[in-house]
């Protein structure tokens, strides 16, 4: 089943280079890629397509921009990934392999956080030891579906901010997730940029905001 890969973009000039260098090869070998652009006003649609591949125009927002591409999208399975996040080697055989038996409907990679601070390797071991215990999956774990559970599930609701795990919480209804062991890698620039303690608490009490029923509208403008 032909796999689509899906990127929102908006100004990501600097992260894109290595992005399409390690897309190119799975383009070459089979793989849909398609980059939702946001209004990027940086050069990155210029890039995109000098590289050769298909740039789709959406509204901004990152659950807009990957429901459009999941719109044009032709595979029967959908891997959204963010634009700073690299798959391993063989990924395209790893997600193929978690669906196969038809038991597991999605699922995600573990993450690997780079950066200079050393808490960044712990924070990607809790994202990932939180998502084996809860089912839920951030996109910062290149979040892959088939198609007939992403439309049976609504596609990610139209929403500012934790659309991932919103979108988890309804895949869980159809079955829990394949948790792939080999990591993707993220940047972690966010973190470095805002500072690391910061944005640990920041996003648990987000996180525990969103639980509660806090307006997301309220939660964007606080994560912002």
């Amino acid at each position: 089943m032909m796999l689509s890969i899906i990127v929102p973009v908006l100004n990501e000039a600097l992260a894109l280079p290595a992005l399409l260098e390690r897309l190119l090869p799975l383009s070459r070998h089979g793989c849909e890629v398609l980059f939702v652009d946001g209004g990027s006003t940086d050069g990155s649609v210029a890039m995109i397509e000098c590289a050769g591949f298909t740039v789709v125009n959406s509204l901004p927002g990152r659950a807009r921009q990957m429901n459009a591409g999941a719109a044009r999208a032709s595979g029967q399975t959908l891997l959204f990934l963010h634009a700073d996040t690299q798959l391993p080697t063989g990924a395209v055989d790893c997600v193929h392999q978690a669906l196969s038996s038809g038991l597991q409907r999605w699922g995600r990679f573990d993450v690997c956080i780079t950066g200079r601070h050393w808490m960044l390797r712990i924070v990607g071991r809790m994202m990932n030891l939180r998502s084996r215990w809860t089912g839920i999956a951030t996109g910062d774990q290149a979040m892959f579906v088939t198609r007939a559970a992403f439309e049976a599930v609504g596609r990610f609701p139209d929403q500012p901010l934790m659309e991932d795990i919103e979108v988890s919480k309804r895949l869980c209804r159809l079955s829990r997730p394949a948790c792939i062991t080999r990591c993707v890698t993220t940047s972690g620039r966010r973190w470095e940029t805002r500072g690391v303690w910061h944005t640990i608490f920041l996003m648990w009490r987000l996180r525990w905001d969103y639980w509660r029923g806090v307006p997301v509208g309220l939660l964007a403008r606080a994560y912002q």
